[in-house]
This record gives C-alpha cells, sequence and structure tokens, in this order.
C-alpha cells in the first residue's frame, strides 16, 4: 500500500513539473508571436507605400513607355535564387524548397545536369 501512495505522489509530482514547462512554454511562444505581429504591423506603411508606388508606375503607363526590363526577349539566361529558412524545425520546409527548385531546373534545362553551392 505505501508503494502505491510513493508512485502516486511521484506521478502528481512529474504532472506538476510538466505543467509548469507547458506554461513556461506558452509564455515564450506569446512573447514571440507579439513579437511578429509587431513586426508586421511595422511593416504595413512600407508595403502600402510600395503599393502605391507600384499603381503610380501601372496607372501612368499606357503601353507607350520602353523599359529595358519590361521588353520581351528570348530567355538566354535564367537565374534561380532559393531561399531557404535558418530557423529551428523547419527541415521539411528546406527540403521542400530544394526539391521544388530541383524539379523547376530540370523543367526548363536543356541539360540534365544540375549543379547545387
Amino acid at each position: 500500500m505505501a508503494g502505491q501512495l510513493k508512485e502516486v505522489r511521484s506521478r502528481i509530482s512529474s504532472v506538476q513539473s510538466m505543467q509548469q514547462i507547458t506554461k513556461a512554454m506558452k509564455m515564450v511562444s506569446a512573447a514571440k508571436f507579439r513579437r511578429a505581429q509587431d513586426a508586421i504591423v511595422q511593416m504595413r506603411p512600407y508595403a502600402q507605400k510600395l503599393q502605391d508606388v507600384l499603381s503610380n508606375i501601372v496607372s501612368n503607363s499606357d503601353g507607350e513607355i520602353k523599359m529595358a526590363l519590361a521588353e520581351e526577349r528570348p530567355v538566354e539566361k535564367v537565374l534561380l535564387i532559393v531561399i531557404t529558412s535558418d530557423r529551428g524545425l523547419a527541415g521539411a520546409f528546406n527540403s521542400n524548397v530544394v526539391k521544388l527548385a530541383r524539379n523547376v531546373i530540370r523543367k526548363n534545362t536543356r541539360r540534365s545536369t544540375i549543379k547545387a553551392m
């Protein structure tokens, strides 16, 4: 009987420890979420200004403007920049991004060799 009581007390203690850990993890994630939310809110004026600039460019062009970057020309060389995450627990994301990049390269090149940097 005494052995069972000791096991129950031990179990209660371990559950309380897990509750404390879970509470701490919730607080940390709430703080990170708040920081990310604040960063997004601070980016809004820049995004709005960029939207205004692009709308102004598009609205002022009647198709008559000659821009070197907007001209259609044959594709000779293509640069594909692949950006992956360096934050924790992003292994599957990184793998999927690299896999997609390799598929795009395979579909759009005549050569079958893919060089990774």
